[in-house]
């Protein structure tokens, strides 16, 4: 009995090749694991398992959207590893916010753009894992309504909703994380300012 894995990965697929349909996609696939399960490491595994899982059922893959294919079962796999023997660290320690070294250009550039993918970094592991899925994969790898419905499995109306209360959501978050300060409408008295002579 066959299993598929002893036939040329073209011969399956209605022409296309395993190497065409996934190996163009590693790169969304590591940015989405490494979203869902927040190790870089443990992501690395989980997409390499799920390149064998892919590569297994290649012969299923009816022709379409590959991109979408491949990344649901990235999902999928992710959600496997955190049931069964994954628990995500509470507090990681981040390499590169703590080193000594840092890139040379302008310090107070490197400032804001650090705090700013901290601030949304934090307000991203707040949100409900199919917020926070759905805003991964839409803003940060790009799919489109079609291809998030087909990656979660769910109707494209749907797709569209959730993905507006997640990003509310994330607003939310952001203000929670860093509030907006309280602007008076009240005018100020201001003293009389002696002008100052220079000589």
């Amino acid at each position: 009995m066959s299993n598929g894995l002893d036939r040329p990965a073209a011969a399956r697929g209605f022409g296309e090749s395993f190497d065409a349909v996934v190996l163009p996609h590693l790169d969304a696939a590591y940015r989405l694991a490494r979203w869902l399960m927040r190790d870089p490491d443990v992501a690395e595994d989980v997409v390499q398992e799920a390149c064998l899982r892919a590569f297994r059922y290649f012969r299923t893959f009816v022709g379409g959207d590959g991109r979408a294919w491949f990344l649901r079962i990235v999902r999928n796999t992710c959600y496997s590893w955190r049931r069964q023997r994954y628990q995500p660290p509470t507090d990681s320690f981040d390499e590169e916010q703590h080193s000594t070294t840092r890139p040379q250009s302008d310090p107070q550039a490197v400032l804001l753009q650090t705090d700013a993918a901290t601030l949304i970094a934090q307000a991203l592991s707040r949100l409900p894992a199919h917020f926070h899925q759905l805003l991964v994969l839409r803003e940060l790898d790009g799919l489109s309504y079609r291809e998030l419905s087909h990656v979660i499995g769910i109707p494209m109306g749907t797709v569209m909703s959730r993905l507006s209360r997640a990003r509310e959501a994330l607003r939310s978050a952001l203000h929670t994380e860093f509030p907006q300060p309280v602007i008076s409408t009240r005018p100020h008295s201001r003293e009389p300012e002696a002008d100052a002579v220079l000589v």
